[in-house]
């Protein structure tokens, strides 16, 4: 089969069977479109043409481009994803990716604040225009509930209930969730609801009917993923650390705290919406080393080496 006609079907397969998010699928079709270049300068005309020796090549040129193994390994799994399709389909014979193992990538903590850190964010926010009570809300509420930006960029008005303090999110392949909402976050949304996103929606000349999205950007649109992105730049820009901001970062932050402070990791695996407990421990690691750090500070014989009396 044609590398260039096998693009829609496999696009159709990721968004409607596998119900992937709109950036993962994004990133599989990246990577599908790499080998397809890779494929062009080989001479390969023809998916079922790949042999494991052809394979290795391109995972060779990867490494020499200077990914990761992270990276290399998200390549495997796009290009082994399409492979399964094609063979599932009866248009190639076999499978050759799944003949190649996948590099073990190794342990990677994810990136996150510490709680005095998250209170300068919060600090830099200040103002009562309607633009700074949305970005009040926005902190709390990525903050507070650990949800996906994705998660926040599609949050309709009709998923917040601030009677009991509960919100709908709808992650990957549109799986729902409950997640409590906090007494911040509560009194951040009902401020920036009442007071902030009816001017915004106003400036862009819309009404409260003509979209239910909770966040807006200043001409009262959706906001984006990268609009919400650009706006945690700007925040930290104003608060007193220095340290690089992204939306995830407020997730990781969201699971490492409520672990810290003694929450059950099962709990944490729903609020995150994780479907493999897996997924969560990583988080437990970070726990783990704030036990160390507790126990080197607080602990009689942890504090400092002392020298024995010699005879």
């Amino acid at each position: 089969m044609p590398t260039d006609d096998f693009k829609g079907l496999f696009s159709d397969y990721l968004t409607h069977e596998r119900q992937y998010s709109p950036e993962t699928i994004k990133a599989y079709m990246a990577d599908l479109e790499n080998f397809q270049a890779f494929m062009k300068d080989a001479g390969i005309d023809q998916l079922d043409q790949v042999a494991y020796r052809d394979i290795r090549i391109y995972l060779g040129n990867l490494q020499r481009d200077g990914l990761s193994r992270k990276s290399i390994s998200r390549h495997l799994s796009s290009l082994r994803s399409a492979y399964k399709l094609l063979l599932d389909r009866e248009l190639v014979s076999e499978n050759p990716f799944n003949y190649v193992k996948t590099a073990k990538t190794g342990l990677k903590l994810p990136d996150f604040f510490y709680e005095s850190e998250i209170q300068s964010l919060f600090d830099s926010v200040q103002g009562n225009d309607p633009i700074a009570l949305r970005n009040r809300a926005l902190l709390e509420f990525l903050y507070g509930t650990g949800a996906r930006v994705s998660e926040v960029r599609d949050l309709a008005i009709n998923q917040v209930d601030l009677t009991a303090d509960m919100v709908l999110l709808r992650g990957k392949g549109n799986k729902d969730r409950y997640v409590p909402i906090g007494s911040f976050c509560h009194d951040a949304l009902v401020d920036y609801l009442e007071n902030g996103r009816s001017q915004l929606m106003a400036k862009g000349h819309f009404d409260d009917t003509e979209h239910a999205f909770v966040f807006v950007n200043y001409k009262g649109e959706q906001l984006t993923s990268q609009g919400i992105a650009y706006i945690l730049d700007q925040i930290v820009k104003k608060s007193a650390t220095t340290l690089s901001i992204h939306p995830h970062k407020l997730r990781h932050s969201f699971a490492t705290h409520l672990l810290n402070n003694g929450a059950d990791i099962r709990t944490v695996q729903e609020l995150l919406g994780h479907a493999s407990l897996s997924t969560t421990q990583i988080y437990t690691h970070l726990s783990k080393e704030k036990l160390r750090d507790n126990y080197l500070q607080f602990h009689p014989h942890a504090k400092q080496k002392k020298e024995r009396p010699k005879d």
